[in-house]
């Protein structure tokens, strides 16, 4: 019933992020122009004018946002079961941080690195996120293997110390750039869909869609995992392969989201715990209802950052931090009142 809600409102959302817009455009409209390129007739007609900015801006935008919001969530469900707590989210094993430092290299050293590298900035940006997020993840997976085993305390404190070096090199960084370079660093990292195009949002899906199948398929190992490693060991689980699996694939889903992206924060927190409040902890429903979430509330915050104040765009980081923040410590507040009582 809850996975059948979720996709209704995932269609309104999705409807509604493609009407709104500085040019309304009716539902009606919007399916004439979705199926005029196979030559269905409906008893509406889109205009040229409104087929193109449906077909080439609004719609790969609106379909990156869901794709995004999908991967940032179930990259907060696994690593809140990886670390067993319901505050965890993807930020924590430096794929985020990885992603900002080398986009913010990228950005104030653009000049040097073109002389090197003849590629345009709309993909040397994401490129260089990509592999810097993949790079962090697999220093922090370095430092907290030892012995064969993965401690995932460990990873939290290598992810820890790893975030703050990033955070320090991206403050070094902002100090030498210029005020051009310095607004396009603060943009990214706030987060915004304006590189979607269909070709980004294909690529985000390919990255993202193995970490999905993942957490479908192995919905009871990850049930296991919250009840102890040592537990979940003697289930017949092999632990160490499933937490190296999870934080890799994370990484992989992640890494492509934020490169495309930049840093959008609360999703992969607030949607997990949202769906673990209704449901309860099990995966076989956490993962597909999280996804689902994750798909509307991202399309409906850039339907926010787009029109709150038109025709300046916001961030989309900013809003999904000015209005998961608040709705999150609501959340800990309520929970804290049942669990007095």
């Amino acid at each position: 019933m809850l996975l059948l809600l979720l996709a209704a409102l995932l269609i309104m959302v999705l409807i509604t992020g493609l009407s709104i817009g500085a040019m309304t455009i009716p539902p009606g409209r919007i399916l004439a122009a979705l199926v005029q390129p196979l030559g269905i007739d409906l008893p509406w007609t889109a205009e040229a004018q409104e087929a193109a900015v449906l077909l080439q801006i609004r719609a790969p935008r609106v379909f990156l946002g869901a794709i995004a919001g999908a991967a940032l969530a179930l990259g907060g469900v696994l690593m809140q079961a990886l670390f067993r707590n319901p505050l965890a989210d993807p930020t924590l094993i430096g794929v985020s941080a990885g992603a900002a430092l080398a986009a913010a290299a990228c950005t104030v050293f653009a000049p040097a690195i073109a002389l090197i590298i003849p590629l345009s900035p709309v993909w040397l940006v994401p490129i260089a996120a990509f592999a810097g997020g993949w790079f962090t993840v697999m220093l922090v997976l370095q430092l907290a293997g030892g012995y064969g085993r993965m401690r995932v305390e460990q990873v939290l404190l290598a992810g820890i110390a790893l975030n703050a070096l990033a955070g320090a090199g991206i403050g070094l960084l902002m100090l030498i750039a210029n005020d051009a370079q310095m607004r396009d660093v603060a943009f990214w990292s706030f987060g915004n869909l304006g590189r979607a195009d269909w070709h980004v949002g294909i690529m985000v899906i390919l990255l993202s869609l193995p970490l999905f199948l993942f957490g479908l398929r192995f919905a009871p190992w990850l049930n296991a995992l919250l009840l102890g490693e040592g537990e979940a060991a003697m289930l017949g689980i092999p632990v160490e392969r499933l937490k190296r699996a999870a934080i890799l694939l994370t990484c992989l889903a992640i890494g492509g989201t934020v490169a495309f992206t930049g840093l959008i924060g609360f999703v992969g927190l607030v949607v997990p715990h949202i769906i673990r409040l209704i449901t309860g902890p099990d995966h076989r429903t956490l993962v597909p209802a999280s996804a689902l979430l994750g798909s509307i509330v991202l399309p409906l915050a850039d339907v926010i950052s787009r029109t709150a104040v038109a025709p300046v765009e916001l961030p989309i980081g900013l809003i999904t931090a000015l209005i998961g923040a608040p709705f999150f410590l609501v959340l800990l507040l309520g929970r804290r009142n049942r669990e007095a009582i």
